[in-house]
Protein backbone atom coordinates (compact mmCIF):
# COMPACT_ATOMS: atom_id res chain seq x y z
CA UNK A 1 0.00 0.00 0.00
CA UNK A 2 2.78 2.46 0.91
CA UNK A 3 4.41 1.70 -2.46
CA UNK A 4 1.99 4.16 -4.05
CA UNK A 5 3.70 7.01 -2.19
CA UNK A 6 7.41 6.25 -2.74
CA UNK A 7 7.80 8.65 -5.67
CA UNK A 8 6.45 12.10 -4.86
CA UNK A 9 4.12 13.81 -7.28
CA UNK A 10 5.24 17.26 -8.40
CA UNK A 11 8.98 16.55 -7.96
CA UNK A 12 9.97 15.63 -11.52
CA UNK A 13 12.05 18.43 -13.03
CA UNK A 14 14.97 19.05 -15.34
CA UNK A 15 18.30 19.94 -13.73
CA UNK A 16 19.90 23.08 -15.13
CA UNK A 17 23.57 24.03 -14.59
CA UNK A 18 24.93 27.26 -16.08
CA UNK A 19 21.84 27.58 -18.28
CA UNK A 20 22.23 24.08 -19.74
CA UNK A 21 19.90 21.14 -19.02
CA UNK A 22 22.20 18.38 -17.75
CA UNK A 23 19.65 15.84 -16.53
CA UNK A 24 16.54 15.45 -14.46
CA UNK A 25 15.58 14.68 -10.87
CA UNK A 26 12.71 13.31 -8.83
CA UNK A 27 11.90 13.09 -5.13
CA UNK A 28 11.43 9.75 -3.38
CA UNK A 29 10.59 8.48 0.10
CA UNK A 30 12.16 5.58 1.93
CA UNK A 31 10.12 2.37 1.91
CA UNK A 32 10.78 1.53 5.58
CA UNK A 33 8.67 3.15 8.29
CA UNK A 34 11.74 3.30 10.55
CA UNK A 35 13.87 5.00 7.93
CA UNK A 36 17.34 3.72 7.07
CA UNK A 37 20.98 4.68 7.41
CA UNK A 38 22.35 5.76 4.05
CA UNK A 39 25.22 3.27 4.29
CA UNK A 40 22.66 0.53 3.60
CA UNK A 41 21.50 2.08 0.30
CA UNK A 42 22.95 0.32 -2.78
CA UNK A 43 21.18 2.47 -5.33
CA UNK A 44 17.91 2.98 -7.12
CA UNK A 45 16.31 1.21 -10.06
CA UNK A 46 14.85 3.99 -12.22
CA UNK A 47 13.22 3.82 -15.63
CA UNK A 48 11.55 6.66 -17.48
CA UNK A 49 9.27 5.79 -20.38
CA UNK A 50 10.90 2.34 -20.56
CA UNK A 51 14.52 3.58 -20.56
CA UNK A 52 16.64 2.36 -17.62
CA UNK A 53 19.01 4.84 -15.96
CA UNK A 54 21.71 2.86 -14.09
CA UNK A 55 23.21 3.98 -10.81
CA UNK A 56 26.35 5.17 -12.59
CA UNK A 57 24.24 8.06 -13.91
CA UNK A 58 22.66 8.78 -10.54
CA UNK A 59 23.57 11.09 -7.69
CA UNK A 60 21.48 11.66 -4.58
CA UNK A 61 20.63 14.68 -2.45
CA UNK A 62 19.31 14.60 1.12
CA UNK A 63 19.71 16.26 4.51
CA UNK A 64 20.64 19.65 3.04
CA UNK A 65 23.83 18.34 1.41
CA UNK A 66 24.61 18.85 -2.29
CA UNK A 67 24.16 15.95 -4.73
CA UNK A 68 26.75 13.21 -4.30
CA UNK A 69 27.57 9.94 -6.07
CA UNK A 70 26.04 6.73 -4.74
CA UNK A 71 29.55 5.50 -3.88
CA UNK A 72 29.39 7.99 -0.97
CA UNK A 73 26.62 6.07 0.81
CA UNK A 74 29.09 3.52 2.19
CA UNK A 75 30.69 6.35 4.21
CA UNK A 76 27.33 7.60 5.53
CA UNK A 77 27.00 5.25 8.50
CA UNK A 78 25.61 7.97 10.81
CA UNK A 79 23.45 9.76 8.24
CA UNK A 80 19.80 8.77 8.38
CA UNK A 81 17.03 8.87 5.78
CA UNK A 82 13.83 9.27 7.79
CA UNK A 83 10.34 8.41 6.61
CA UNK A 84 9.44 12.10 6.48
CA UNK A 85 12.52 13.07 4.39
CA UNK A 86 12.55 13.45 0.63
CA UNK A 87 15.64 12.13 -1.12
CA UNK A 88 16.22 13.58 -4.58
CA UNK A 89 17.69 11.34 -7.25
CA UNK A 90 19.51 13.30 -9.94
CA UNK A 91 20.09 11.51 -13.25
CA UNK A 92 22.58 12.71 -15.83
CA UNK A 93 20.90 12.95 -19.24
CA UNK A 94 21.92 15.64 -21.68
CA UNK A 95 18.86 17.69 -22.54
CA UNK A 96 16.82 16.20 -19.68
CA UNK A 97 13.22 15.14 -20.29
CA UNK A 98 10.57 16.68 -22.48
CA UNK A 99 7.67 18.46 -20.77
CA UNK A 100 4.60 16.31 -20.23
CA UNK A 101 3.69 13.06 -18.50
CA UNK A 102 6.29 10.34 -18.01
CA UNK A 103 5.97 6.77 -16.74
CA UNK A 104 8.48 6.19 -13.95
CA UNK A 105 9.57 2.74 -12.78
CA UNK A 106 11.16 2.83 -9.33
CA UNK A 107 12.60 0.50 -6.70
CA UNK A 108 14.99 1.18 -3.84
CA UNK A 109 17.89 -1.20 -3.44
CA UNK A 110 19.02 -1.53 0.18
CA UNK A 111 20.53 -4.03 2.56
CA UNK A 112 18.31 -5.23 5.43
CA UNK A 113 18.98 -3.40 8.66
CA UNK A 114 17.41 -5.98 10.95
CA UNK A 115 15.89 -9.44 10.94
CA UNK A 116 17.35 -12.92 10.86
CA UNK A 117 19.00 -14.45 7.83
CA UNK A 118 21.55 -17.21 7.54
CA UNK A 119 25.11 -15.86 8.13
CA UNK A 120 26.29 -17.04 4.71
CA UNK A 121 23.38 -15.13 3.14
CA UNK A 122 24.39 -11.92 4.98
CA UNK A 123 28.02 -12.31 3.88
CA UNK A 124 26.96 -12.90 0.28
CA UNK A 125 24.87 -9.71 0.29
CA UNK A 126 27.78 -7.67 1.64
CA UNK A 127 30.44 -9.09 -0.70
CA UNK A 128 28.09 -9.17 -3.71
CA UNK A 129 25.33 -6.63 -2.98
CA UNK A 130 22.15 -6.77 -5.03
CA UNK A 131 21.94 -4.39 -7.96
CA UNK A 132 19.01 -2.00 -8.28
CA UNK A 133 16.03 -3.94 -9.60
CA UNK A 134 17.04 -7.18 -7.80
CA UNK A 135 14.19 -8.29 -5.46
CA UNK A 136 16.79 -9.29 -2.82
CA UNK A 137 17.55 -5.59 -2.33
CA UNK A 138 14.01 -4.31 -2.09
CA UNK A 139 13.68 -4.26 1.71
CA UNK A 140 9.99 -3.42 2.27
CA UNK A 141 9.15 -3.42 -1.43
CA UNK A 142 10.57 -6.16 -3.64
CA UNK A 143 9.18 -5.12 -7.00
CA UNK A 144 9.47 -2.24 -9.40
CA UNK A 145 6.54 0.13 -8.92
CA UNK A 146 5.17 2.36 -11.67
CA UNK A 147 4.19 6.02 -11.32
CA UNK A 148 3.07 8.71 -13.74
CA UNK A 149 4.66 12.10 -13.10
CA UNK A 150 4.33 15.29 -15.07
CA UNK A 151 7.28 17.47 -15.94
CA UNK A 152 6.03 21.02 -16.35
CA UNK A 153 7.71 23.58 -18.57
CA UNK A 154 9.69 26.23 -16.71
Amino acid sequence: MYDAYLVEQGTLKNDVVDGKVVGFSLGVRVSNYRGIYLSLVNGFYVTVDGVEYPRELQTYEINGKPPRPLSETIKSVWEHWALSDTLYIHIAKEGGLAPGKHEIGYMECTLAQYGYTEPEHDEALVTNPPLPGDPRGGMKTSRVNTYVLELKED
